[in-house]
């Protein structure tokens, strides 16, 4: 029996400094509403007007992602602003893929004990990433669970809602044999891989988070915690006036291997071109450092390419250039053609 009575601090939850975090970030969230949010943080549920003027046919799209093992190397770095920009710019992208733009974002921080720094950099990263990609943070959970998480590291999950008219929704008319993949380029892993780069690059190869190598530019830490980068900008406005784009893929875990024929007609098969794009630096030194074989690095990271739109050839030209203006590197990678639904990188 204990000889005092017990708290729940004592327990390991300490309630007031989860409110202090929470206050610390308050305004930050506030700045993501607009007229729609009616209610946000402080409730036990946020409401968002359901009012879509010049959307005919309106659909909701939701969509729930984490940042995975991401969170391991920025606690060894020590910075946690990114994680709020992944977790955000992940789930924009996703959604995207069903031509959908965001309208509001849920964020979830798990810890065993909670850092009122990293969970401040957390939450005023996302609401920066919210604001960027005009959707609100409307609300979120903090959970501080002693047993379950380990100490020192956090989870990071995020939700979000977005709209699409059903008649603009993706994948969109039949797709053919001769229409074209365009890659979008990604700013390194974004947020898959990162349990295979960790063990190659700490484990098997013995580097460090703070060691530079030549190519990089930075610190490793420093590249592998590039924020994942958000394609709405640049990609739905073109989304909503070309008729000709066929499907969009979010190229996360499974690399384009597993996650274009999520988008593909079953009666297409796409043949990429490595050589029409370089993958950065980083994903040569996992490959060297773990002997990676080639098709493992395919089937696990994104290898340059963040996002992959299929279009039809005939507006592909257009296309590319509306991407260059938008601020893209964006190039022709491959074709499809009559086939299997897979894709065979060559």
């Amino acid at each position: 029996m204990a000889e005092t009575p017990l708290t729940y601090r004592e327990a390991g939850v300490d309630i007031d400094a989860a409110d202090r975090a929470l206050r610390s970030v308050a305004s930050s969230i506030q700045s993501t509403y607009d007229d729609r949010v009616l209610a946000g943080i402080g409730g036990f549920g946020s409401l968002f007007a359901a009012e879509f003027p010049g959307v005919a046919r309106p659909v909701l799209v939701a969509s729930i992602d984490g940042v995975g093992t991401k969170t391991k190397v920025a606690a060894m770095v020590g910075r946690y602003d990114w994680l709020g920009h992944d977790i955000v710019n992940h789930c924009v992208n996703d959604i995207l893929c069903q031509g959908a733009r965001p309208l509001f974002f849920l964020d979830y921080f798990g810890c065993s004990r909670l850092d009122h720094d990293a969970f401040e950099a957390v939450v005023r990263g996302a609401a920066d990433a919210c604001a960027d990609a005009g959707c609100a943070l409307v609300g979120g959970e903090t959970a501080e669970m002693p047993g379950v998480y380990v100490d020192e590291e956090i989870d990071v999950v995020g939700s979000i809602v977005g709209i699409v008219d059903l008649d603009r929704k993706l994948p969109r008319g039949k797709m053919q044999a001769g229409d074209v993949l365009i890659g979008l380029a990604s700013n390194g892993l974004h947020t898959n891989g990162f349990s295979l780069a960790r063990k190659a690059l700490f484990e098997t190869a013995g580097y460090s988070v703070r060691e530079e190598v030549a190519g990089l530019g930075t610190t490793i830490g420093e590249e592998l915690l590039r924020p994942h980068r958000c394609y709405v900008k640049s990609v739905w406005p073109l989304l909503d006036q070309i008729d000709g784009i066929r499907s969009v893929a979010h190229i996360t875990g499974g690399g384009l291997i597993g996650n274009l024929p999520r988008v593909m007609a079953p009666d297409i098969q796409v043949f990429i071109d490595r050589r029409s794009w370089t993958p950065p630096p980083i994903f040569t030194l996992i490959q060297d450092a773990g002997k990676v074989p080639d098709p493992e690095m395919y089937r696990t990271f994104n290898m340059g390419i963040g996002m992959a739109i299929i279009v039809d050839r005939d507006l592909s030209s257009a296309v590319l250039q509306r991407l260059h203006q938008a601020g893209e590197v964006a190039a022709i990678i491959g074709e499809a053609q009559r086939g299997p639904n897979d894709v065979q990188i060559v």
